[in-house]
């Protein structure tokens, strides 16, 4: 597994032991991370800080330009928010683990000029399944149902 997909699943594990959802993200740039995080929307009560936010508020403030030259590794296929923030700062490229337990916006941010690569991540695929089946409240929760 890609070093990158890596950390991203690191921190979806490190979701899970902190009692939250199992999903991670890095941000790259020039080779290195500049943002990590994992869904923290039970750990801090929060509404909307999914993986990618997470990573993205980690990055913290970057020029347009940087974030315009990074590519975002997520173990779950964005959400509409989060594939409405990678399009807002530009992110051109997404590495995606697995997108069979949810097929989040992959449409729009293709139709947007967004390459996208989706691994079938068999780790990523078995942290959501086994999530999703154990917590179903909490992932109905987590996507809006």
């Amino acid at each position: 597994m890609d070093k990158f997909m890596q950390a991203a699943v690191e921190e979806a594990r490190m979701g899970l032991a902190e009692g939250g959802i199992p999903i991670g993200s890095v941000i790259v740039h020039q080779g290195e991370i500049i943002g990590r995080g994992h869904n923290r929307r039970i750990q801090k009560g929060s509404t909307t800080l999914h993986g990618e936010m997470d990573a993205l508020e980690n990055a913290g403030r970057q020029k347009a330009s940087v974030y315009r030259e990074c590519t975002l590794y997520t173990t779950l296929s964005p959400c509409p928010m989060c594939s409405g923030a990678i399009l807002l700062y530009g992110i051109p490229k997404v590495v995606i683990g697995e997108n069979q337990t949810f097929m989040g916006d992959e449409d729009l941010l293709r139709s947007r000029g967004v390459e996208l690569t989706v691994l079938d991540n068999a780790d990523c695929i078995q942290l959501m399944t086994d999530f999703i089946r154990d917590q179903p409240e909490l992932w109905n929760e987590d996507i809006g149902e």
